[in-house]
């Protein structure tokens, strides 16, 4: 059985690099479980999973190229064999995994894959995979060489010299650089061009095009694949091209540095993934960000409304209370022109004087409170109502300004949880707009207000006592003024008892209607600070769900960018020293 790479560090590895591959399996692990824990669209873990699994595998050299470039009829030259069919359609076209066996044999394999195990030399330091065509008809040939990619420890890259470097080659070559991954190119079938100048012309353009739009300058072999294997067949030796492949392939891909390149791959795997996270969580954080600027800007005009409410209901109360110093004013006047010595004879008649009184001094005064009582709660009925309001329109703005805009959709947890949350707290400002009764809400509202002013004398006697709670002060006077009769003082009646009593009456409607101001200030406005705090406590209640959710993922945001931050800086530095391997060989 074959040694696992595993086993081949165990024999050539000294305890330093030892220490860093279990440094590495740790940093993979802990990259593993953060990526598996924050549930990120468009990042998956699976290909750090298989990066992972595949240290304890022999080097993997996976070819790709367009369909049609050749790869087949390559591997065929690469192994000194054929062992691929040449010519298949793109429908038809596998992935073929081959390694080393005692005889040739052909088995289904995981994932769609075909297995050739086969007596090369090659194949016993080097598994070594065939992709289909990246431009491939069928999409899924297409899904499993990206799916194989991420694995590779090394990409041969095989581009056709009649078409080098085309757009979807181009493409796909920029996915699997970001990958990280150490890339070497084949320029096949060069034997159809016209001379060593074109062949020269076709390498200096793979070059230029390498450089100038990936960034990077691979090593380039321009060859023949056909060539080399009716080479090989025939016993004799390939051409110059391929033979340099080949150097490249068993001399300079030494087992030191295929032990590089394989320690490598899966950390530039979990950076890239990592990378990837950042990314989406930096989008998350300006999101949540936004958010949290939304909810502060709600909480601000809660705070807001209930100042604008409180100033306005202080105006309000002036209002009534207005009423009842316009009431005061003609109580005082009632008594000037009713306690006078000529208006004796009327203040004998006890019933005249409280008509006269309930006529003139209370009036309409108690309907004018009510009216004033009942705009108050008109008042507060369509406030409570514009904030809803402006909680709806709060939450629409956010609905629509998310709309598309994160990567990955709506499928992931947090998306599902926040578009959750925002549709509940929408509902909910929803139906209550919608439901919003103002009659029913202004009926329950005033029964409210009812209960907390009855004790202020002004609904006691029909719909509303105050005028008959205020004609009895004056009734009492009258019969305290009419008793003074018995005197038989005339004089003294006029200059001394009368003055007296008036002022004693105007005092006594002043302490009256003060009971009564103070009453009902203070019932209407403890009833006014019970509804503030039921429509704040309603308010707060619904966004409540969605305000605990921004706050509580954003510092769980932090912590995991913080855990993520700390991870590249390892992987880093992993980078670093697997680096230094090369040198020490």
């Amino acid at each position: 059985m074959l040694q696992s790479f595993t086993g081949v560090l165990t024999q050539i590895l000294d305890p330093a690099t030892q220490e860093l591959l279990a440094r590495e399996r740790a940093a993979l692990s802990a990259a593993l479980e953060l990526l598996a824990r924050v549930d990120l669209p468009g990042v998956e873990v699976e290909p750090l999973r298989r990066a992972t699994r595949q240290l304890d595998e022999l080097f993997l050299l996976v070819v790709v190229g367009e369909f049609n470039a050749g790869k087949s009829v390559f591997v065929n030259a690469l192994l000194g064999r054929r062992l691929l069919a040449e010519g298949v359609t793109p429908t038809t076209s596998r992935i073929h995994h081959l390694r080393w066996g005692e005889q040739v044999t052909t088995a289904e394999g995981p994932e769609g894959t075909v297995v050739v195990e086969a007596p090369v030399e090659l194949l016993r330091d080097v598994h070594l995979v065939d992709t289909p065509g990246t431009n491939a008809i069928d999409r899924r040939h297409e899904a499993l060489t990206r799916d194989f990619v991420p694995r590779a420890d090394l990409i041969l890259f095989v581009t056709s010299a009649d078409r080098p470097f085309t757009e979807s080659e181009r493409q796909f070559l920029a996915a699997i650089r970001e990958w990280g991954k150490k890339v070497v190119v084949a320029i096949n079938k060069v034997d159809i061009l016209d001379g060593p100048e074109q062949v020269a012309e076709v390498l200096e353009f793979v070059r230029r095009a390498c450089r100038d739009l990936l960034g990077f300058e691979p090593e380039v072999f321009p060859l023949s694949a056909r060539r080399a294997l009716a080479a090989r067949e025939q016993g004799g030796e390939p051409d110059p091209g391929f033979a340099a492949l080949e150097r490249f392939v068993h001399q300079t891909l030494d087992q030191r540095e295929r032990i590089r390149l394989k320690l490598e791959n899966p950390v530039r795997v979990a950076l890239r993934l990592l990378e990837q996270a950042s990314a989406v969580m930096a989008g998350r954080v300006e999101l949540l960000r936004e958010d949290l600027a939304t909810l502060e800007g709600l909480a601000d005009g809660l705070r807001a409304y209930q100042e604008d409410l409180e100033r306005e209901f202080k105006f309000r109360l002036g209002d009534v209370q207005k009423l009842l110093h316009q009431l005061q004013n003609r109580g005082d006047e009632f008594f000037d022109d009713v306690l006078r010595l000529t208006r004796l004879p009327d203040l004998l008649n006890r019933s005249r004087i409280r008509d006269e009184f309930a006529r003139k001094v209370v009036a309409d005064m108690p309907r004018e409170v009510e009216a004033q009582v009942s705009d108050l709660i008109d008042w507060l009925v369509a406030s409570e109502l514009r904030q809803w309001q402006g909680v709806q329109k709060l939450v629409r703005t956010r609905l629509d300004a998310h709309a598309g805009r994160v990567a990955g959709g709506l499928g992931d947890a947090f998306e599902s949880h926040r578009q959750s949350l925002l549709d509940s707290l929408g509902r909910t400002a929803r139906r209550t707009v919608d439901g919003y009764d103002r009659h029913l809400e202004a009926q329950r509202l005033a029964e409210s207000v009812q209960g907390a002013v009855a004790g202020a004398a002004l609904l006691e006697v029909g719909a509303v006592g105050l005028g008959a709670a205020v004609a009895a002060l004056a009734t009492s006077t009258a019969v305290d003024v009419t008793g003074l009769l018995a005197a038989g003082a005339m004089a003294a009646l006029g200059l001394f008892v009368i003055p007296a009593r008036r002022r004693r009456a105007k005092s006594a409607l002043r302490e009256r209607l003060e009971q009564l101001r103070s009453q009902l200030m203070a019932g209407l406005q403890s009833q006014f600070d019970t509804e503030l705090r039921r429509s704040a406590s309603r308010l707060e209640e619904a966004v409540a769900p969605y305000t605990r959710f921004v706050r509580g993922e954003r510092q769980a945001l932090a912590e995991r960018e913080a855990e993520a931050t700390g991870l590249r800086g390892e992987l880093e530095r992993l980078l670093e020293r697997i680096g230094a391997l090369a040198a020490a060989s």
